[in-house]
């Protein structure tokens, strides 16, 4: 199977991005141990990387050594000491990747994707859920995260960058810098908790406390922890999926917004 020329270049074009991309000697190193020919080692880092990789499928007759080169480009452990680099990059090789099928999860591998056609799916996709969104009456701080970088492959990034945020707003209202599930028991666990959603004078009202709480670590444990998150990964969300989710979020946020912090004796 071939990648077009189209597909080559933008390819090549997100991995050599002059500001967010691949250095020239990482490039050559590459280049090197996917055993592709360097046959224009002294163009800009966008046509060396090209037309190396026009040049090998061509030869091959197949695409395989460019998905070689991805996969090795993308490994998380070659960014341990850059780590901030890995996400901008690699979400601009799924913004290329997107329109050959195939995008590069969280763990860097390559993995199936929904084919886009157009540069304006992604931007439909993302005037279309906010629309959704918008007639359900969702939370504000949910909206922010329908942005069409966030759905070129589908749409659970969304959701992910969403979950995201509630994390952020329980830790600016408390100060803690806790994640997950250990943010979640830290805040409303505890008695008194630190933010409590209704009075808890009650004995149904301790019990929403709980339910609340868990229905928190049932959303980290869905799209935050690191086993979860790589299994998750692969999932192929619909846009009706997307929406129930980020409705949920919605009254989360909501619900925190409300809360209150009982005095501590």
């Amino acid at each position: 199977m071939y990648l077009t020329q189209d597909q080559l270049q933008a390819i090549a074009d997100a991995l050599a991005d002059t500001s967010e991309g691949l250095t020239g000697s990482e490039i050559a190193f590459l280049l090197q141990s996917c055993r592709i020919k360097d046959t224009d080692a002294s163009m800009t880092k966008r046509h060396r990387l090209y037309n190396a990789f026009a040049h090998e499928q061509n030869q091959r007759k197949d695409r395989t050594p460019i998905l070689a080169f991805i996969r090795k480009a993308m490994k998380p452990t070659r960014f341990a000491r850059e780590p901030h680099r890995f996400e901008p990059m690699r979400a601009n090789l799924n913004r290329a990747l997107a329109f050959a099928g195939m995008s590069v999860d969280a763990s860097g591998k390559l993995l199936s994707a929904v084919q886009v056609g157009t540069l304006g799916e992604a931007e439909r996709r993302a005037r279309e859920l906010r629309e959704d969104l918008l007639s359900r009456g969702v939370h504000p701080d949910v909206l922010i995260f329908c942005k069409e970088e966030l759905l070129h492959d589908n749409y659970f990034h969304a959701v992910l960058e969403a979950v995201k945020s509630v994390a952020d707003k329980v830790r600016k209202r408390t100060g803690l810098v806790d994640d997950g599930a250990a943010l979640v028991d830290r805040v409303f666990g505890g008695n008194p908790p630190m933010l409590a959603i209704n009075s808890l004078r009650t004995k149904s009202e301790q019990d929403e406390q709980k339910g609340f709480t868990n229905l928190l670590k049932g959303a980290f444990g869905m799209f935050r922890n690191p086993t979860a998150h790589e299994a998750r990964v692969n999932w192929m969300m619909s846009k009706d999926d997307a929406e129930d989710l980020l409705s949920l979020v919605s009254l989360i946020h909501r619900r925190i917004d409300a809360a209150t912090m009982p005095p501590r004796i």
